[in-house]
């Protein structure tokens, strides 16, 4: 038997590592069709689609103009499944996303109008501008994939996925995300400006009056078919403990001789935990690989700890961020 990375090659993990190939072929042409329209930003893109892979959901933050609507838009393009956007504004109420029960005259019994939640990838754009009430009627839908509608429960349509944007700077009209509707992303991905080389070409892609658009790539049975490959990915038990340490580290940081001096007042819970590996494999299947290597928890480490991880007032004082905690800790903690 080979071994790679310390992890022994069976003929089980050979299978896995063929399909996973197969399928990671397919990760990529739509990784390369997103990027016809979308300039830069692969390894944000790429998140999104291995959150897709893992079944979880994505919070996209960052500054106006960075496309993240549009981002999120050229990916569901890509995608031959339903797409709904909901446009979160203060005057927003449950029933504009989950829907309501409606009363017809005629017969005398209520109908079922379904909200938008009803499709398999939503865009919530700007989700920070609705009241935490609204923002609430997401939760069940998030955590369960279902909605209830006067007592009435609706089982949600497979695949289905929250794909919400947020702006870090603006506070006027905006309500902070509760704690309990942030821990249901997978992934928080924060993004950054481009450079100038990709910006030139977004001048050039985006003023000449043709506007790239993307094609049909994937269809809604093949996402559900990689979702439920994805968890069948090979991590050791070593992969395992080290993803456990990771997360133990930001709740008891001094057991593992890390000096952060009281700035983390809440570590992350044992979600984090079940979406590092999830992740991992979502991320080794898009690698072509049937098994996780610690890389491949380290890839997206940040993405699914950074909401997870409260710090104290001292902390935020003195500038620090959760990146540069999880960085600390990824640097301290051994990788098998």
């Amino acid at each position: 038997m080979a071994f790679i990375g310390g992890i022994q090659l069976n003929n089980e993990i050979e299978q896995l590592n063929k399909k996973a190939k197969d399928y990671s072929k397919t990760i990529d042409s739509l990784l390369e069709e997103v990027g016809k329209v979308i300039v830069g930003q692969k390894d944000t893109v790429k998140k999104v689609v291995v959150a897709l892979s893992a079944n979880g959901h994505v919070l996209l933050e960052g500054m106006p103009g960075l496309a993240k609507t549009m981002m999120i838009k050229t990916l569901a393009d890509t995608l031959d499944a339903g797409f709904k956007r909901i446009q979160f504004t203060p005057d927003l109420l449950p029933a504009d996303i989950i829907g309501t029960n409606i009363y017809n005259q005629k017969t005398g019994n209520f109908t079922t109008k379904k909200g938008p939640i009803f499709s398999n990838f939503i865009l919530a754009d700007e989700i920070n501008r609705a009241p935490p009430k609204v923002q609430s009627a997401l939760l069940e839908a998030m955590q369960e994939r279902q909605v209830t509608i006067s007592g009435e429960t609706h089982t949600l349509e497979k695949p289905f996925l929250v794909l919400a944007t947020q702006n870090p700077i603006e506070t006027e009209g905006t309500y902070a995300l509760p704690e309990a509707q942030v821990d249901r992303f997978m992934m928080k991905i924060n993004l950054d400006y481009p450079d100038k080389k990709e910006e030139t070409e977004i001048l050039s892609r985006m003023t000449t009056g043709k506007i790239p658009r993307a094609k049909k790539i994937i269809t809604a049975k093949k996402i559900t078919d990689i979702q439920a490959f994805a968890p069948k990915i090979y991590a050791d038990e070593k992969i395992h403990n080290y993803v456990v340490a990771l997360v133990h580290a930001t709740r008891d940081p001094k057991k593992y001789g890390l000096d952060l001096n009281g700035h983390i007042q809440y570590g992350a819970s044992p979600r984090a935990s079940m979406w590092l590996v999830l992740g991992a494999k979502a991320w080794a299947l898009a690698e072509g690989r049937g098994y996780v290597l610690p890389e491949d928890v380290k890839a997206i480490a940040k993405d699914v700890l950074r909401h997870r991880i409260l710090l104290t007032y001292e902390a935020e004082a003195e500038d620090i961020t959760t990146d540069s905690v999880i960085d600390k800790i990824l640097a301290k903690v051994k990788a098998p």
